[in-house]
């Protein structure tokens, strides 16, 4: 799946073109280097999100195509 589709589907970030951005920003890390949106996210896989003055590290579980709201917190976890 590609990351900026992770990324919204996640609810880590809300929008695609917003995880978009950030990629194109260099905000985001796969496994310690940047990605750009197109990049392949697969299990297991350390994510790390620049937001301002903070930074979210979380690592991959599984990957859907669609989720709810409730089930999204199931496909990642915070490190």
């Amino acid at each position: 799946m590609r990351l900026d589709k992770f990324l919204k589907v996640s609810r880590l970030i809300k929008r695609r073109t917003v995880a978009n951005e950030a990629c194109d920003a260099g905000r985001v890390l796969v496994n310690g280097r940047p990605a750009k949106a197109s990049a392949k996210v697969s299990v297991r896989d350390i994510i790390e999100i620049a937001f301002g003055n903070r930074t979210v590290k979380v690592r991959v579980l599984e990957i859907q195509d669609t989720t709810k709201k409730e089930e999204a917190k199931e496909l990642f976890e915070y490190l």
